[in-house]
């Protein structure tokens, strides 16, 4: 079952740890690909430089950061990469968690025909725009309700060990964001110490 939608309406850097072991699905042709959160970044909205949504910028683009809590935002980037994030809070509160890194579940064989340049496992999904490839994860699917009903693409609970989780999580500075002046340093990301699948150490 999914996750409710009070779960979603929470600050994004409580977000950002919480989904931290949680299961995110997709359903290809009838068929699940789930992976494990293992890497995440938040993104603060208005006063966040980092944000798309900074200042209080409101765009078709990223539109979807201004709804409730539990839609995804999904960005095209580079020319080349989308990008997924989990919208938190509420409507009007344009504040998300940028998925950076899954570790593969099921529907693994699924995942590699979708990354065949992946030299290991431990590569399918381990950054933002190799999660979206190996999900099969584009515009299309921006603005999608995580808690719709026959939703193609939701979380699931995932690890029961919370307490476990919570005192594996590291921390650190977002990725790619230099731009963001003093936002950039700021300890927004969050990943799962020792695993593999993390886009970096």
């Amino acid at each position: 079952m999914p996750i409710g939608r009070d779960y979603y309406r929470q600050n994004p850097v409580d977000l950002a740890r919480d989904l931290l072991g949680r299961h995110l699905v997709r359903i290809v042709a009838g068929r699940r690909l789930v992976v494990r959160i293992v890497e995440t970044e938040a993104y603060l909205g208005v006063p966040d430089l980092a944000a798309h949504t900074a200042g209080g910028r409101r765009t078709a683009r990223n539109e979807s950061m201004y709804r409730d809590g539990g839609h995804l935002y999904v960005y095209f980037t580079y020319g080349m990469h989308y990008c997924m994030n989990v919208v938190a809070s509420v409507t009007d509160d344009p504040v998300a968690v940028l998925l950076r890194a899954g570790e593969p579940v099921e529907g693994i064989e699924q995942m590699r025909l979708a990354r065949p340049k992946a030299k290991a496992d431990t590569q399918l999904c381990s950054g933002p725009a190799k999660l979206c490839q190996a999900l099969r994860v584009d515009r299309s699917l921006d603005g999608v309700d995580l808690l719709a009903k026959n939703a193609v693409i939701f979380i699931e609970p995932g690890d029961a060990d919370r307490k476990t989780i919570a005192s594996s999580i590291m921390t650190g500075p977002r990725i790619g964001v230099g731009y963001a002046k003093e936002w950039a340093s700021k300890p927004l990301r969050f990943y799962l110490r020792d695993n593999p699948h993390v886009s970096r150490p």
